[in-house]
């Protein structure tokens, strides 16, 4: 669009918008007017699809300042986590996709580079961006990629010690790189306003490097409520009045803190930055989480993650759930064991209310912890706790257990300290597509010595897997379960203690045996009747442990079956293969027993439902059937073959 070209003052202006080069030729006083239509559209879309909104709203008008400002996509733009993206994404040529938003074969939920060449880096774990970004710097002076680079990172992401790591190097390389904190923890939008106001006229004469100076006269010349808010964001760290902060003393030039709500101010100051700016800068942005929609902001979780909704009323459609779900049998479960024994502890990595934890917490405050994201600490914390003579039960989502998977490794299992870890999302999770899917930890724990690893069939077997792990005192101890509701089954009035390393059998049989390893129990329970029906007589066992295995069991099931199937929501390499492992060391295999292991297949399967995902995994219960026929087939149509004698190399 042209400056001076007309328009109905009623077309939307959000009509004209198909990329950033048409927020850039808007003129400054349209982009607040984008600002507050790009926000309905949010939350428009939102309330069709679910997803992050509340996030996504408090960054409405530095999205629209960072697209207005910077040259994207030969700028990179890169959002921590990126939840925080569906406003970037209906800038950047998505919005008539918006509404496939994390559904089978639509849109991601985080940022992908796939998707589009404005998402320059994908996310969906936190406090990668600055890390990223530095790189994404470095490659552009050593002749890569050109163009800037920006990256907003939210408060939270502070609380990893990544992002320091980041810093620190960034720091040291004086590359220019620009990084925006959104702090949306601090309530003090309202005198965050006029300081931000001042500020912005003054930075758009001066140059980046003088803003520090400025930014003490700025807020000496305040009346005291407003210098008390100013100082109470720019302090995150000390010594507002000496102008060195933390992101100071890293090399980072500070600049802020300003109203992430204000499009104009913001623009000003982005305009201002990448004219004159030059090493590393930290613009402080402060916002306020679902800014704007006043459900979001009277909400406690300020609609983080919401289910469909009603616009009106802000009213979510999350459905009549038929049973309790795995992760609240857990809390409940803890709480329990809490009640029991007064060492009990629960640690969590900002999750409390998405790992159970939160309820442990209302009735032990002084008992749980929750230390950030910050998983590396939060694994060596409760090493130290069991040092102590604490239980401590730490309860990470298995996609975000991987990144302390060192501090499992040395703090923990080579100390053979007894942890408990609680791992949520095992398996597929549906919306949240591959980032989130806990298809590794079996893998990457079952092959650490004296860990033991279990894994819930169903919530009542939750319960006394929880009890199991407070009961055990001799090393590490894992235990992992599904999102989602459970099956309904009958809980038990009390968590009993699991002999250690035994299944159990749910249904004999004589000529199949399917073996599960966690919640697809009840698929292979289906999958028995289909294959009984067709007079195959089938056995179902619930192993419960991956480590140590019941190997009398198995090797039970392989002498007296045909055909022995494993089945685990897992990646290749985890029970399967401990199986196979165990039955070829014993000489099990030699009987003629045809073994199959069912798996997650190796590749990263996209969002989707659940249920899709796993059909897509090729683990539902017609998977089953056919695995268990085909092995059949293959077995009785396999002919023994005299190999060749090895010749001799002389």
């Amino acid at each position: 669009m042209k400056d001076g070209a007309v328009h109905d003052a009623a077309t939307p202006i959000l009509d004209r918008v198909s990329s950033p080069a048409d927020v850039r030729a808007l003129r400054d006083w349209e982009l607040s007017r984008l600002a507050d239509e790009l926000r309905q559209e949010t939350i428009r879309v939102v309330s069709q699809t679910g997803g992050h909104l509340g996030s996504s709203l408090g960054v409405i008008e530095l999205t629209v300042a960072i697209h207005a400002v910077f040259d994207t996509p030969r700028d990179k733009l890169i959002w921590d986590v990126g939840h925080q993206c569906y406003p970037h994404k209906i800038l950047t040529g998505r919005r008539d996709r918006m509404t496939t938003l994390r559904q089978e074969d639509g849109l991601s939920g985080f940022t992908r580079r796939a998707e589009s060449a404005y998402d320059p880096f994908g996310a969906a774990h936190s406090s990668t961006a600055m890390s990223a970004g530095l790189g994404f710097a470095v490659a552009r002076d050593l002749g890569g990629d050109p163009g800037d680079v920006v990256c907003v990172v939210g408060d939270g992401a502070m609380s990893a010690g990544m992002a320091y790591e980041a810093m620190n190097n960034a720091g040291a390389l004086k590359k220019r790189m620009i990084v925006i904190l959104n702090d949306n923890d601090m309530s003090i939008a309202p005198p965050v306003g006029a300081f931000s106001h001042h500020l912005s006229e003054l930075c758009v004469q001066k140059p980046a490097q003088d803003i520090r100076a400025l930014m003490n006269d700025v807020a000496a010349h305040l009346p005291s409520p407003l210098r008390h808010g100013a100082e109470r964001a720019r302090d995150l760290m000390k010594e507002f009045v000496t102008g060195t902060t933390l992101f100071d003393k890293l090399g980072f030039q500070y600049v802020g803190p300003i109203n992430g709500h204000d499009v104009r101010h913001l623009v000003a100051i982005l305009r201002a930055v990448r004219r004159n700016g030059t090493g590393p800068i930290l613009i402080h942005a402060v916002t306020k989480k679902g800014a704007g929609y006043v459900p979001a902001e009277t909400a406690s979780d300020k609609y983080h993650g919401v289910s469909k909704f009603d616009v009106a009323t802000g009213v979510q459609s999350k459905g009549t759930a038929k049973a309790p779900s795995f992760t609240k049998v857990f809390g409940q479960a803890l709480v329990e064991e809490g009640e029991r024994d007064r060492r009990v502890v629960a640690i969590t990595a900002a999750m409390p209310a998405g790992t159970g934890v939160d309820l442990f917490a209302k009735r032990f405050p002084r008992r749980s912890f929750d230390v950030g994201i910050a998983e590396q600490h939060a694994v060596t914390f409760a090493a130290g706790l069991a040092a102590g003579g604490m239980k401590p039960f730490c309860a990470i989502y298995s996609t975000f257990l991987q990144r302390a998977y060192d501090q499992v490794v040395h703090d923990v299992a080579l100390q053979g300290l007894p942890v408990r870890f609680a791992i949520d999302r095992a398996g597929l999770v549906g919306a949240d597509g591959p980032t989130h899917a806990g298809a590794y930890d079996v893998g990457y724990l079952a092959n650490l010595p004296g860990f033991v690893v279990m894994a819930a069939a169903d919530e009542a077997e939750l319960v006394h897997m929880v009890a199991t792990a407070a009961a055990y005192d001799d090393g590490p101890i894992a235990f992992r379960y599904p999102r989602g509701e459970g099956f309904g089954v009958d809980l038990p009035d009390q968590g009993k203690p699991i002999e250690i390393g035994k299944g159990r059998v749910i249904k004999s049989g004589r000529t199949v045996a399917l073996v599960s390893f966690g919640a697809r129990l009840q698929e292979c329970l289906a999958a028995a009747d289909i294959l009984d029906a067709k007079g195959l007589s089938t056995t179902v066992i619930d192993a419960r442990f991956a480590k140590p295995l019941d190997l009398d069991l198995i090797v039970q099931a392989a002498d007296s079956h045909d055909v022995l199937v494993t089945i685990e929501e897992g990646a290749t390499g985890g029970f399967g293969a401990l199986v196979l492992h165990a039955l070829s060391d014993c000489g099990a295999l030699e009987s003629g027993v045809a073994v199959r292991a069912m798996t997650l297949p190796d590749r990263f399967i996209q969002q989707a439902s659940p249920a899709a995902m796993y059909d897509v995994a090729g683990l539902n219960c017609e998977h089953i059937v056919q695995k268990t026929l085909d092995a059949l087939d293959q077995k009785q149509n396999t002919t023994t073959r005299r190999q060749p004698a090895l010749r001799t190399v002389r």
